[in-house]
């Protein structure tokens, strides 16, 4: 077999008690095959009841693998049994002009928005998240509880985690986030992101920008996590969670839980080290 053949194998691995599945599915919103990794929890073979999921978003350059091999989130999802869903960050193989001239823009950048610049118009991982992607678990993991599900995400993940919530927040039960691109209209990233997949109006920006998006939440009373280390190098350039906090300070319905974690930087050993937290939040929400 080829290298590629062999990269676009599904896989699945004993993983703790349960098995790190890899699957790859048509999309309609994305026009190509994607990827994703589904950690099915030792209770889903049981089939006592229907298994819960949390959707990992991942970050910028990462693929459907980075947190699924680095995270060490699976072990601890066993114990809360729950299913942890790890999607890819944008479609690939369109080929389209400049879509890897950079690391933070096209491939492994899709910023989960759907783009309305018709050169990315397949960049559809908004849709793909809320819609397709649900529709696909449900189908082929049937003892799946789709309608019982949180997010959760890092960097650029943990900006979709959060925008998604708050455009969707009857489909979801909690969202928490590690060092999230917080304001994204407010930083180099963002405006980049923004600039090319929705072109200049900026209002059509602020639909995909967190802390705008917390301005105007008029939902149920929620409780938002996120963590965020301090020696982070991207703290006060990319990210801004200040900024999300001072737009949800007077706001009634939103209860945010701010942690700072002291030396603690941007990177999948920070993650790995406050995983838990994340997945006994969410548990307290989808085990309810």
């Amino acid at each position: 077999a080829t290298m590629a053949a062999m990269m676009m194998q599904e896989t699945v691995k004993k993983y703790f008690r349960g098995f790190q599945h890899r699957k790859f599915h048509e999309s309609k919103a994305c026009g190509c095959k994607m990827s994703v990794g589904v950690y099915l929890p030792e209770a889903y073979q049981r089939q006592e009841k229907p298994i819960p999921v949390i959707y990992y978003l991942s970050g910028l350059t990462c693929t459907d693998e980075n947190a699924s091999q680095k995270s060490g989130i699976q072990q601890y999802a066993d114990k809360q049994n729950v299913a942890v869903v790890f999607p890819d960050t944008s479609p690939r193989g369109h080929k389209v002009p400049g879509e890897s001239d950079s690391w933070d823009f096209g491939i492994g950048a899709g910023f989960y928005l759907n783009a309305t610049e018709s050169k990315w118009k397949k960049w559809r991982m908004y849709e793909y998240i809320t819609e397709e992607l649900p529709a696909y678990l449900k189908a082929t993991f049937p003892n799946l509880d789709t309608s019982n599900a949180s997010l959760m995400g890092h960097s650029m993940g943990g900006h979709g985690a959060l925008t998604i919530f708050f455009k969707n927040y009857t489909k979801y039960k909690s969202v928490s986030a590690f060092s999230p691109i917080c304001n994204p209209v407010n930083c180099p990233w963002g405006e980049k992101a923004f600039r090319g997949y929705l072109g200049s109006n900026q209002e059509a920006w602020k639909e995909y920008d967190a802390t705008e998006l917390a301005k105007k939440y008029e939902g149920p009373k929620t409780e938002i996590f996120i963590d965020q280390g301090t020696d982070d190098n991207f703290l006060k350039e990319q990210l801004l969670p200040e900024k999300f906090k001072s737009a949800v300070e007077d706001k009634s319905n939103i209860d945010l839980k701010l942690e700072y974690r002291e030396g603690y930087d941007h990177s999948y050993f920070y993650i790995a080290t406050f995983v838990e937290d994340h997945i006994n939040f969410h548990a307290k929400y989808l085990n309810a």
